[in-house]
């Protein structure tokens, strides 16, 4: 099973350039993933920067031209970022996660994070979008998530979620409920205790919400981080700042991660990061579980 995470800035490059196109003929030249995780994707942001847009000009929905450009697949969406149109279309404009996938997706959950209020400084209320895939490995609970910038405060309290809806869904695998009939929204809530969580953390290698990930939970498997498992005497690979030094002007650091709970380890074959990638301001990373 191959998976690739990348926050794509919404497609724009280095360059300036927005080009989903080049995004997706990366990610696949990086591997032949089976599993795309993504963040910063949008939709109704292209209206221009006068209206209300993004730099670069995305398309008015980058969640249907995922699905164009990857047949055969299925894309779902979470919206963390979600407001009023302006300019001529009043269409919504809608920011947040995909997960792409060419194996069969069971359960998807949208979570919304905790956003404390932190009048300070900036914020916009995040997301971790989970998808019970069937993998090659077993089946995984898979989540793409984006944790706030400006405030660590709202960070920790996000990691902290994302550690108590771990718990909740290792509980769920030890006690299912049925299903009520085949034609009710009661599913099965059976669900792995197995799991990938992978995104753009917002902390830096070693900070505060990225070792909060890393500790041990009670009654679920712990997090590791499968970089690290790959390459345990090696430096940190950067996922920021190699080429953009606008946006990242203290340098290059690795603040995007994929984390893989403690069973899944012995079954990484490779985690590395693409340093050569100038298609967003982020590096994608992409992981391999045999």
């Amino acid at each position: 099973m191959r998976l690739v995470d990348w926050n794509i800035q919404w497609g724009r490059g280095v360059d300036g350039r927005v080009d989903l196109i080049r995004i997706v003929r990366e990610a696949r030249a990086l591997c032949d993933f089976d599993i795309l995780c993504l963040q910063e994707v949008t939709r109704g942001f292209h209206e221009g920067q006068a209206n209300g847009g993004l730099a670069g000009g995305p398309s008015a929905d980058q969640f249907a031209e995922l699905a164009a450009l990857l047949p055969g697949t299925t894309v779902i969406d979470a919206i963390g970022s979600d407001l009023p149109g302006v300019g001529a279309a009043q269409q919504r404009r809608q920011f947040g996660n995909a997960i792409v996938s060419r194996l069969p997706v069971k359960q998807v959950l949208r979570h919304s994070l905790p956003w404390l209020a932190a009048p300070a400084k900036p914020s916009m209320l995040r997301v971790a979008l989970e998808a019970v895939i069937e993998t090659d490995v077993g089946p995984l609970r898979v989540v793409s998530t984006h944790l706030e910038f400006y405030s660590e405060v709202q960070r920790l309290a996000q990691v902290t979620r994302l550690r108590e809806l771990h718990e909740e869904a290792c509980d769920h695998a030890r006690r299912p409920a049925k299903a009520e009939k085949t034609n009710s929204p009661f599913a099965d809530t059976a669900r792995p205790m197995s799991a990938i969580v992978c995104g753009d953390f917002n902390s830096a290698f070693g900070d505060s919400a990225y070792c909060r990930m890393l500790e041990p939970i009670a009654g679920a498997p712990t997090f590791a981080d499968a970089w690290t498992c790959a390459h345990p005497d090696a430096p940190r690979a950067a996922t920021v700042g190699l080429y953009d030094h606008e946006q990242w002007p203290d340098g290059p650091f690795a603040c995007d991660f994929i984390f893989v709970t403690e069973d899944l380890k012995p079954h990484i074959a490779g985690c590395d990061v693409d340093q050569n990638s100038r298609s967003s301001d982020h590096q994608p990373l992409w992981l391999e579980l045999r």
